[in-house]
């Protein structure tokens, strides 16, 4: 007991930085990845002149500095725990200057806490806590001497030389007070970032819980499209209206909604949307920068020929620590053969006119892509799932060619058509090669509709059921 006593400040330091590490690691893994991907830090003597003067310039110096490692898994969350535990430990130290051993410990794990529970806040950067880090320290240095008017007059003078170079102690700027994981969001921002990554098992994988979220059922759609399997999952997953499917990219929405309304659109071909959403994002994320925003743009400029473009992007993007590499492959004139396949099968689905206006109008989006590109089977099934989450059955009929592309959702509304126009016959249905066992399946429906509630009959029963209330 006496060498717990002895040892409590060491272990309870212990104790927050292993418990700080392992739920930024293992309980709240993307939080850190988003702070990087929304941030740039450039290795470049004029960028950082520029761009790291004025008040406040050292701690966000070190701040974006920090950040860019937020990228790798591990380093993220052990740089995030060094800071927070080192505060507690900074606090102990003050308050052990003036009271006990509990006390000060008490105050410390108070403080530790506070800014802990600061760091799962969504717009929360890493500044603030290295600010608040940077301060106490300060006190802590200020302690040292000994007669009180020397202490006195060093608090006031490493405070003032603190202010211009870790800024204001407090200001509101810094974020709210007080946070609380949000552990709905981080799973949010989970799917998004396995989506820029293309990663569609994860993505299909962290969607299997319902987050009856429209961002959620989006980027389910996303992964199961490019896995060639929306026709058949599609309602395997909660989904809301048409739009949820593409969104629009407005400037009234959130910076994470635009970013990802360009994924679907990027996939598909439309680059005009995608650069849009890029540069929407841009514009309102909290510092007008990030480094995934730039590398879309730098890819669209790519595909679409805009050579100088994508110079100044992939330029910029070079001079980072982890992208560096991955820019200077992508320079015209530098790509291997496969990047070059990648870009040519990009640049087959480009529509022949891309309309930036036209992000509120998907149908008209997705028949400008199916008529540059016939064999466009992405916008195809988007085309055909649009209409379906629009109940236009008549459209559906028309856009739907089975030899182009088929799949178990679209027999099931043509059976649901067939019937709208007395037109139901075995052979009717075969025209569309619809097998006999389908037909029978949909007998069955209508006697047990709660055992195929991932059909598209029970979607569109629910639907007329709604309308006639």
């Amino acid at each position: 007991m006496n060498a717990i006593n002895r040892y409590i400040g060491e272990i309870a330091a212990s104790v927050a930085f292993l418990a700080s590490f392992g739920f930024f690691q293992i309980a709240y893994p993307y939080h850190l990845i988003r702070r990087e991907q929304m941030s740039l830090f450039l290795y470049d003597w004029n960028y950082i002149c520029q761009t790291y003067k004025g008040i406040g310039w050292l701690s966000r110096l070190i701040g974006d500095f920090l950040e860019q490692f937020f990228l790798l898994p591990v380093a993220g969350p052990l740089i995030v725990a060094l800071l927070l535990t080192a505060i507690g430990v900074v606090t102990y130290r003050i308050c052990r200057k003036f009271v006990g051993k509990w006390p000060s410990l008490a105050v410390a794990a108070a403080l530790f806490i506070w800014s802990f529970m600061r760091e799962t806040g969504n717009l929360y950067v890493t500044r603030y806590t290295i600010v608040v880090l940077c301060y106490l320290s300060l006190v802590l240095l200020a302690l040292q001497f000994k007669r009180i008017w020397l202490k006195a007059a060093a608090v006031i003078i490493l405070l003032v030389a603190g202010v211009w170079a870790f800024g204001a102690p407090a200001n509101d700027n810094y974020g709210k007070l007080w946070s609380v994981p949000k552990f709905d969001y981080e799973r949010l921002i989970g799917l998004d970032d396995e989506l820029s990554r293309e990663n569609w098992d994860k993505v299909i994988k962290l969607s299997r819980k319902d987050l009856h979220m429209a961002e959620a059922s989006y980027c389910y759609n996303l992964a199961q499209a490019m896995k060639g399997q929306l026709g058949n999952k599609l309602f395997d997953h909660s989904q809301g209206e048409a739009y949820d499917l593409l969104f629009r990219v407005v400037g009234g929405q959130s910076t994470f909604t635009n970013c990802l309304a360009g994924e679907a659109w990027y996939q598909l071909g439309s680059m005009n949307i995608a650069e849009q959403s890029a540069m929407t994002a841009l514009q309102t994320s909290p510092n007008h920068t990030g480094v995934r925003y730039i590398k879309r743009l730098a890819n669209v400029a790519l595909i679409t020929g805009e050579d100088a473009a994508a110079h100044k992007y992939l330029n910029l993007l070079s001079k980072t620590l982890f992208y560096g590499k991955w820019a200077e492959s992508m320079m015209p004139g530098n790509q291997d053969e496969a990047t070059q396949a990648v870009l040519n099968a990009a640049r087959a689905n480009l529509a022949a006119n891309d309309f930036v206006h036209l992000s509120d109008r998907p149908r008209a989006i997705l028949l400008g892509l199916l008529e540059a590109n016939p064999d466009n089977r992405l916008a195809r099934n988007y085309l055909l799932c649009y209409d379906l989450m629009r109940y236009d059955l008549d459209q559906f009929i028309e856009d739907y060619s089975p030899d182009r592309v088929d799949a178990e959702l679209y027999h099931q509304a043509v059976l649901i058509w067939l019937s709208q126009k007395d037109l139901m016959t075995e052979r009717a249905a075969a025209e569309y090669g619809i097998e006999l066992t389908t037909v029978k399946k949909m007998s069955s429906f209508f006697r047990f509709p709660e055992r195929y509630r991932n059909t598209y009959w029970y979607y569109y029963m629910k639907a007329l059921n709604a309308s006639a209330q």
